[in-house]
């Protein structure tokens, strides 16, 4: 899968200079890696053949409105809208399918009353731009409350269809071969993709998410209840989109000293909030990127994943009590495991009970991460989940030490 988030440090209430400098940053394109882990070769955004492209939490509207009344002027019923009609045009133009944050205006009429209804909404858009899922936040954090109702958890699922992998990539022997010259001499570009048309028949079950949903619910359950996490693992999802508008708690001095380094801190934070997923076995049947090449290799395909795209801001806004700054630090992740032996099928449910998780065999856990934005960073976070990770973390079970 080839998986990419915008990360933009949008202005409060500027939204057709956020559409333009979401525009801006499109077009500069992506850093495609060269294979040794370094920074290879700049690409066209249309080059990259992207799957699908991740925006933050209301990306273009700015997210720190302090009332109803300040975001009422900014407010979109769904499918309608700036944000709907730039993520649409997007769509088009990328031949992806595209994610926006923005905030929703639901109008109903109740016996000759009209009503309405706010939401923190997430749009999916297909290749064509038409509407595949809108969802509402569910766990609201104290900003949204000003304005905001809680959405439902059980529509925050779907089933994508995506190219199937063995259709666009090459074969794992040559997969280390990412970067290929031009024959006009600009920039190298990915290996290509198979048109738009072509892109049927794989169905990734999908989980999505909006910030504060993968916290503990309003900060008030169990930090273990990990309510998404589980939500995740009980859906047998194989890919999770996060779009977030997450805070640091860092000065401007000391955001400003990281620069286009990330906030470890935020990284570790949100990778602690799916320890599910690190501590029960996965059970899904396949991966989203898994391979029908004859050439993959066998210990691969033993091995299962949930890819997972946070899909965060960067910069400042003005608001009371104080202003807002977030931690960017955008990344693309997949939690990775390979089961080490013993008897199969144990503990093989997300939802498997604590008895089943003592007896289920030993795991080997990983996180790959192919791509990681700094915490001012402006720009394009991309993942090719059929290439080699940037980085790996190996986490060690207490009892191994």
């Amino acid at each position: 899968m080839r998986i990419a988030t915008l990360q933009i440090a949008s202005r409060l209430g500027n939204v057709e200079g956020n559409i333009k400098r979401a525009d801006e940053l499109l077009s500069k394109g992506i850093s495609i890696p060269d294979g040794f882990g370094g920074e290879g070769a700049r690409v066209r955004v249309e080059d990259a053949k992207l799957d699908i492209l991740v925006l933050s939490e209301l990306a273009l509207t700015g997210y720190n409105f302090p009332s109803l009344e300040a975001i009422k002027p900014y407010l979109e019923p769904a499918g309608q809208g700036p944000s709907a009609a730039w993520a649409r045009k997007t769509a088009k133009q990328l031949g992806c399918k595209v994610c926006v944050g923005y905030p929703e205006v639901e109008v109903t009429n109740n016996n000759g009353q009209r009503e309405e209804k706010y939401y923190n909404s997430l749009l999916v858009l297909d290749e064509q731009g038409n509407t595949l899922l809108n969802y509402r936040k569910t766990f609201l954090y104290y900003t949204d409350e000003t304005w905001a109702s809680e959405g439902s958890a059980e529509l925050g699922f779907h089933q994508l269809t995506f190219p199937s992998p063995g259709d666009k990539s090459p074969s794992s022997s040559k997969a280390k071969a990412r970067v290929r010259a031009r024959a006009d001499g600009e920039a190298a570009i990915l290996p290509p993709a198979p048109a738009t048309q072509n892109k049927t028949g794989n169905e990734i079950a999908t989980s999505f998410g909006i910030c504060m949903d993968i916290n503990p619910y309003r900060f008030e359950a169990p930090y273990t209840a990990y309510e998404f996490a589980h939500r995740v693992l009980d859906s047998n999802s194989q890919l999770v989109i996060l779009s977030m508008a997450w805070l640091t708690l860092l000065s401007r001095e000391e955001l400003d000293a990281l620069g286009n380094k990330p906030e470890l801190d935020t990284f570790n934070y949100w990778v602690q909030r799916f320890m599910p997923l690190i501590r029960k076995q996965m059970g899904h049947a396949r991966n989203a990127d898994a391979s029908v090449d004859a050439d993959a290799d066998a210990e691969t395909e033993t091995e299962k994943n949930i890819i997972i795209v946070f899909a965060n801001r960067a910069g400042e806004e003005d608001g009371a009590p104080s202003p807002a700054r977030y931690a960017g630090t955008s990344t693309i992740v997949a939690v990775s495991q390979r089961q080490r032996g013993g008897p199969a099928g144990l503990g093989s449910s997300g939802s498997s009970s604590d008895d089943e998780m003592a007896r289920a065999p030993p795991l080997d856990v990983k996180i790959l991460c192919w791509d990681m934005l700094g915490a001012t960073e402006e720009g394009l976070c991309f993942a090719d989940t059929a290439a080699d990770p940037r980085m790996v973390f190996q986490l060690v079970r207490a009892g191994d030490r």
